[in-house]
């Protein structure tokens, strides 16, 4: 005779993964392997600045990161090629009981270009968000990467008040270390608060792209006029920029707008936005 188990727990989690790569053939980037596995996607790509600039849109179907999720996003362009990747909208990753986890890895080849682009990252209170990206640039490959953490949902009410955000950034050039970072931001934590922390502001925004620029653009680029307090600044072959926000929107126009400086004097390409911006 059967008996039911008593108190079973069924915890739904999703594990996704999305496998992605770029290649040039003649004057065009084309996708040469698209595979994935779960809910990762990309949309058609595109074509709005011409053949040589491929655009993906990546989509995440469930709308939102819960608790035991595993995403596994890996990109590489080859030799020739430029890609350049966004998102629809912002990555929510919701209040859990067991942390989630995203892994990002970005592989781009000598002579090949990679914009990543996405929209901003909400992080609910009580979520567990641990987040690692590693990227790997060979020979003269250029990036121009950002991204935008929004802690808690303060046009709600909510501030971020319990759970975790954990984040590892690791940029390599021929295998010695760009850049290296660990975040570990704790709900409710004092430094939230403090000047030397957020300063109270719930958005943190940061570009970096390869390559270097002149005093008269950097200048430009800290004239601009936005409500977030940030800055630039010229490493060795790193572009370095940084913001505070009270709202994601802020933050982002104020990337966008850096974007529209940079692009042409570090890629050589004047700024298109892709039309996902604009809706």
């Amino acid at each position: 005779m059967n008996s039911p188990a008593a108190n079973a727990l069924f915890t739904p989690s999703w594990h996704a993964e999305l496998e992605l790569a770029y290649a040039c053939s003649g004057n065009a980037t084309r996708p040469v392997l698209r595979r994935h596995q779960g809910p990762l996607r990309v949309q058609k790509h595109l074509y709005a600045e011409g053949p040589q600039v491929c655009q993906h849109i990546i989509v995440h179907p469930p709308g939102g990161i819960a608790g035991g999720d595993r995403l596994a996003i890996r990109v590489r362009v080859d030799s020739g090629a430029w890609a350049q990747l966004t998102s629809p909208g912002a990555a929510k990753w919701y209040r859990a009981n067991s942390p989630a986890s995203q892994v990002l890895e970005l592989a781009v080849a000598k002579g090949a270009t990679l914009e990543w682009l996405p929209q901003e990252t909400i992080v609910f209170s009580a979520a567990q968000a641990e987040l690692t990206t590693r990227i790997e640039l060979h020979g003269d490959a250029r990036l121009f990467y950002w991204d935008v953490v929004a802690l808690g949902r303060p046009a709600s009410g909510e501030r971020f008040a319990q759970g975790h955000l954990r984040a590892h950034l690791d940029i390599h050039r021929d295998g010695r270390p760009l850049w290296h970072e660990r975040q570990h931001i704790l709900g409710d934590d004092g430094l939230l608060e403090s000047p030397i922390g957020l300063d109270g502001q719930p958005v943190f925004a940061t570009l970096l792209a390869t390559g270097e620029i002149d005093s008269e653009l950097l200048e430009r680029c800290r004239a601009l006029e936005h409500p977030v307090r940030g800055d630039l600044t010229q490493l060795p072959g790193l572009v370095l920029a940084r913001c505070l926000a009270s709202e994601a929107l802020q933050a982002r126009a104020w990337l966008i707008d850096l974007w529209h400086l940079l692009r042409p004097a570090l890629l050589g390409r004047a700024a298109v936005p892709p039309r996902i911006w604009t809706t």
